[in-house]
């Protein structure tokens, strides 16, 4: 039983540490819990925080000295989020939601996809046919002046 007992408080401590924790209702001892962040650290997020919630990561690195994209990196594999979301590299927020993506909102984002490439290459099939129509207008222009450039040039003066 002793055993049991153990291994369940053992399992809650390891779900605790893993359990995200947000950068906008954290406590102070819930961020000093995050690798990284120190009383120090965590004492300007408070700081800042009193001031305005963060609004997403580029808001968190922008106004807590010391913080940059690497310790963000760092702190969101850690567990730390900013309104739910975890930072990725290049300063893009990574929603996670508490219900899994449905097979219609999947559906809806590959039709998406599929307009806007389907308009890409009609932009560029129109770009390659105005570039015909401009040369074909501008060809017969340039070829009537080389024949009077030719024909000047061939004839001799006269008096």
């Amino acid at each position: 039983m002793f055993k049991k007992l153990l291994a369940f408080v053992a399992t809650m401590y390891v779900a605790m540490a893993f359990a995200a924790v947000d950068v906008n209702t954290a406590t102070t001892a819930e961020l000093d819990s995050i690798k990284g962040i120190g009383p120090v650290k965590s004492a300007l997020i408070m700081a800042e925080r009193k001031k305005a919630p963060f609004k997403d990561w580029n808001d968190f690195v922008t106004r807590v000295k010391g913080v940059g994209t690497d310790s963000a990196v760092k702190f969101s594999a850690e567990g730390l989020t900013v309104n739910g979301a975890s930072y990725r590299a290049g300063g893009k927020a990574e929603v996670k939601a508490d219900k899994p993506v449905t097979e219609k909102a999947k559906d809806a984002a590959v039709a998406t996809k599929d307009a806007v490439k389907g308009a890409a290459v009609a932009t560029k099939d129109a770009v390659k046919e105005t570039a015909k129509d401009v040369k074909a207008a501008v060809t017969p222009k340039a070829d009537a002046k080389a024949e009077v450039k030719a024909g000047a040039k061939t004839e001799p003066a006269k008096k």
